[in-house]
C-alpha cells in the first residue's frame, strides 16, 4: 500500500508539473494574453511525420503541408474542438488578427478524423520578410454535447475568408471550456510559401 501511494503521489507531481510548464510556455510566448486570458494546462501532441512540435521549436512550411497526427488528454464519451491558428497575421500587432489554419468541431474524444471539419486544414505560409509566425494548437471541450456551428465551412482555397479570426470569441460564443490542452511551432518563410500561398487564393 505504501509503495501505491508513493507511486501516487509522484504521477500527481509530474502532472502539476506538466501543467506547470505549459502554462509558463504560453505565458512567455505572450500567446498569453495576446489571445487567451489563461493558458491550457495540459500538452497537445502534434506529430508531422517524424516531427513533433514542443512549445516553440521551429518547423518550415515545407515539413508542415500535411494534416498531422494528435493526440490529447481526453475523457471518454466527450467532444471537444481542436483549432490551429496563427495570430501573426500580418504582424503581431493589432485586433482580430488570426488567421484560422483548421478547425474541427464535435470530435469523439481524441478522434479528430470523426470530427465536423469547420475549416479544412491548411498549412503554415508566413509572407516573407515577416519574421517567425506563432502557429498554436487548441483543444476545449464541449460540454454541452454536440453543437450546430452556424460558421461557413472553409475549403483548402479559402484564404481571405480565414483572416480576421478570434479564438476567443469563437469559444464564448459556443460556451467551450478552456482551452483545456494546446501546443504551438515557430514557423518562417521558405522557398515553397509562394506555391501554398497561391493555392489559398492570397
Amino acid at each position: 500500500m505504501k509503495y501505491s501511494m508513493i507511486i501516487g503521489i509522484l504521477v500527481c507531481g509530474i502532472h502539476i508539473i506538466t501543467g506547470t510548464d505549459t502554462r509558463t510556455k504560453f505565458e512567455e510566448a505572450q500567446i498569453v494574453p495576446d489571445i487567451l486570458d489563461t493558458a491550457p494546462t495540459e500538452k497537445i501532441e502534434v506529430k508531422y511525420g517524424d516531427k513533433a512540435i514542443d512549445f516553440g521549436n521551429e518547423l518550415t512550411p515545407t515539413e508542415t503541408q500535411t494534416i498531422p497526427e494528435i493526440h490529447y488528454k481526453h475523457e471518454g464519451g466527450v467532444l471537444y474542438t481542436l483549432v490551429m491558428t496563427d495570430p501573426d497575421v500580418p504582424t503581431r500587432k493589432g485586433y482580430n488578427r488570426e488567421f484560422r489554419h483548421w478547425l474541427v468541431g464535435n470530435i469523439p474524444e481524441e478522434n479528430v478524423a470523426k470530427g465536423e471539419v469547420l475549416a479544412e486544414y491548411v498549412g503554415p505560409a508566413p509572407p516573407k520578410g515577416s519574421g517567425k509566425h506563432r502557429y498554436v494548437f487548441l483543444v476545449y471541450k464541449q460540454n454541452q454535447g454536440s453543437i450546430t456551428f452556424d460558421e461557413r465551412r472553409l475549403s483548402n482555397r479559402d484564404g481571405p475568408q480565414r483572416r480576421r479570426f478570434n479564438i476567443k470569441k469563437f469559444a464564448e460564443k459556443y460556451n467551450l471550456e478552456g482551452p483545456i490542452a494546446g501546443n504551438f511551432m515557430r514557423v518562417e518563410y521558405d522557398d515553397n510559401v509562394p506555391t501554398y500561398a497561391k493555392l489559398l487564393g492570397l
